[in-house]
């Protein structure tokens, strides 16, 4: 990409009266240069079976042209129109909840051959229409894509002759997942019941890993269509999005972003979180950090918040510092749900950069400030290279196997819980990180791999991170790793597995903790934050060195956390939920003991540090301040320029940042 892209998703469609041109003025005041349109409007477009009209699109496209500005199209798949349902109730997904019901968004079945029949046709309507207009640089397919839960009998039917080709033989699929117990043993493909009403985890598991690929294939297809049409300089991308809390929290249960995203030019991805005095920044680093990794590159960020609800309708000086933690994880774009705020319906409060009298606001004149410096300093700030040492190993079969076997019939953790809790330690203590996966070829680009709750694998991947720790790595492992197969199957060795070799423990008993401490409090953490809970495994050592003891009666003789020299590498094993202080300090002494410990780590939050080489080769130091108050740090490396002041920055100099404020120095 030659600049950054500073863009708003924008509906024509939606507005109560007619405003184009003034709306397109604002925009070019604010410097945005980029819109994303119709991929919410098939209603509109096809307002009938058969029957097209494009004229908003076509209305919109040769405005933005007119001002110079550029246009991301997207398909606009993911909302059906009236017609389509009454015509076809069938395309209505099925779920566990039961038949679709007429509404909401995103509630088609994305298998259903009706769908996709009018899906194709819509996508070469639409893009046949606007491939070669000049204001194009690229499309969307879809929106969010998930699977929707999808369940009905045709989705059963593709998942009988998924599984017939993935095992060959039902004698192999009832020893692989244990079905002679409860007399779920399948005897004929014909008989093979629908899995919404299965208690078996390791069947359900599989469900779930077929429901994510109709995910990575229904996007593939659609890419398929669409690279019929584009332009060698047009790209194509999805919008992913993760967990849902409120806001982004973790890794998306419902699709495998790593696969999904091998079809698509570029990774796009929306980015919320909390803001004003909840603005940490932790969930624009983590959403960025998987969008980077899925294709080890630039992404977009195709969504993100200006005002959004009350409570996120940010401080002066916050929009500013969260565009540019976009750009520091390595975003080449940044665009706002969206331009103006709606008078009707689902997301009337959802507001957008403008509110609902269309006015200049304080989050519009701040945007303004971001427009002018993306333009200015895009030369220096676009197409960011990351070169990390650390990455998170992230498994969507894991996440769905916990879903399956909680830590313990009372807890509401779920996986996502413990790579957030690792996540954001390391966030706080500036160690910066990507993400990898099962299928990953790449450990060996890293120095230390963490690898939270890796609760089903193969025995290959086991086996390689072993070879990762005695090539000289160092991994953090947490409990519940290593335990079953690919198939969720528990290992019949003593626990944790193959891995154990690596970790030099074991143990064949784990309890729920109750009033258990770790004994002599060895992270000095103090008594208020010396706690374990939820689960943890009674370590034996064998090679291993203990870092600390349960504090109990009668659990006293065993180990929590141990660490294990093996060949040239060394592994820790967390075999407890320790609390989020103790996470920091079992991490800190890991990452010093991998010899990662470095002059960023001198500060820690709310100072976060983002760094990375810029396409002129030059060392790029981002600074941030996520708090209400003014900070001063020593700035420890080469003398630079301060990008936003035009400011000399000498090596030793003592910098101020403002509240919520942010300082970026290019090395010389």
């Amino acid at each position: 990409m030659k600049k950054l892209l500073y863009g708003v998703a924008y509906y024509d469609e939606y507005m109560p009266y007619d405003r184009l041109e003034t709306d397109i003025q604002m925009m070019k005041d604010a410097g945005i240069n980029v819109v994303r349109i119709a991929e919410s409007t098939w209603s509109t477009h096809e307002p009938q079976n058969g029957v097209f009209d494009f004229s908003s699109v076509d209305r919109v496209l040769e405005a933005m042209n007119k001002a110079g500005m550029k246009v991301i199209v997207g398909t606009p798949t993911y909302a059906i129109p009236t017609w389509m349902v009454k015509e076809h109730p069938d395309v209505l997904a099925i779920t566990p909840r039961g038949p679709g019901k007429y509404g909401a968004r995103q509630i088609m079945d994305i298998t259903n051959p009706t769908y996709l029949f009018y899906a194709e046709r819509i996508i070469r309507k639409l893009i046949d229409r606007v491939k070669n207009h000049p204001a194009v640089i690229g499309y969307q397919t879809d929106n969010e894509t998930k699977h929707y839960d999808t369940s009905g009998p045709n989705v059963q039917l593709l998942f009988v002759k998924y599984m017939k080709k993935k095992f060959k033989t039902l004698d192999a699929v009832n020893k692989k997942f244990g079905l002679d117990y409860w007399s779920n043993r399948i005897n004929s493909w014909e008989d093979f019941p629908s899995v919404v009403g299965t208690i078996n985890g390791s069947l359900g598991s599989e469900f779930a890993r077929f429901q994510r690929q109709l995910v990575t294939d229904f996007l593939a297809w659609q890419v398929s269509i669409v690279n019929e049409y584009k332009r060698s300089d047009q790209f194509v991308m999805q919008n992913f999005d993760f967990e849902w809390r409120g806001y982004s929290f973790g890794i998306q249960p419902r699709v495998n972003h790593f696969e999904a995203s091998k079809a698509f030019d570029v990774t796009g991805v929306d980015i919320y979180h909390p803001s004003q005095d909840d603005l940490t920044g932790i969930e624009i680093s983590f959403g960025g950090d998987v969008a980077r990794s899925t294709k080890g590159t630039n992404y977009l960020v195709v969504e993100t918040e200006a005002q959004a609800f009350t409570n996120w309708t940010p401080y002066p000086g916050q929009l500013r510092l969260q565009a540019f933690s976009h750009l520091a994880s390595g975003a080449n774009m940044v665009a706002y749900w969206h331009w103006h705020s709606i008078h009707n319906s689902f997301e009337t409060y959802w507001k957008g950069l403008l509110s609902h009298d269309f006015e200049p606001n304080p989050v519009y004149h701040e945007a303004k400030t971001i427009g002018s410096d993306f333009e200015r300093l895009s030369p220096h700030l676009v197409n960011l290279k990351k070169n990390n040492k650390v990455a998170i190993l992230v498994s969507n079969e894991s996440l769905s196997a916990i879903d399956w076997f909680k830590f313990n019939s009372k807890s509401s953790k779920s996986y996502n819980d413990i790579v957030r809790m690792m996540y954001d330690e390391l966030y706080k203590m500036n160690i910066e990180c990507d993400f990898v996966n099962p299928a990953s070829e790449n450990f060996e680009d890293y120095q230390m791999l963490i690898v939270p709750a890796l609760y089903t694998a193969p025995d290959g991947l086991l086996e390689r991170l072993n070879e990762f720790v005695l090539n000289g790595g160092h991994i953090v492992y947490t409990f519940k790793s290593g335990f079953t197969d690919e198939h969720v199957k528990v290992r019949t060795t003593h626990q944790p597995g193959i891995i154990n070799q690596a970790c030099g423990v074991y143990y064949s008993m784990f309890v729920e903790p109750k009033n258990v401490s770790l004994k002599d409090d060895p992270f000095q953490v103090g008594p208020e934050n010396n706690t374990v809970d939820t689960w943890m495994e009674l370590l034996t050592p064998t090679t291993a060195e203990v870092l600390a003891y349960y504090d109990h009666t009668h659990w006293g003789k065993y180990a929590a956390i141990t660490e294990n020299r093996y060949g040239k590498g060394t592994a820790t094993y967390i075999g407890c939920i320790p609390s989020q202080a103790i996470m920091k300090e079992v991490l800190r002494h890991a990452v010093k003991k991998a010899n990662l410990w470095g002059i960023n780590q001198e500060l820690s939050f709310p100072l976060i540090i983002k760094e990375g080489i810029n396409q002129d080769g030059k060392l790029l130091h981002y600074y941030f301040n996520y708090s209400e108050d003014q900070h001063s740090f020593t700035y420890p490396h080469q003398q630079g320029r301060e990008l936003l002041t035009e400011s000399k920055a000498e090596t030793g100099q003592t910098l101020d940042i403002e509240p919520w404020g942010v300082v970026i120095i290019e090395e010389s």
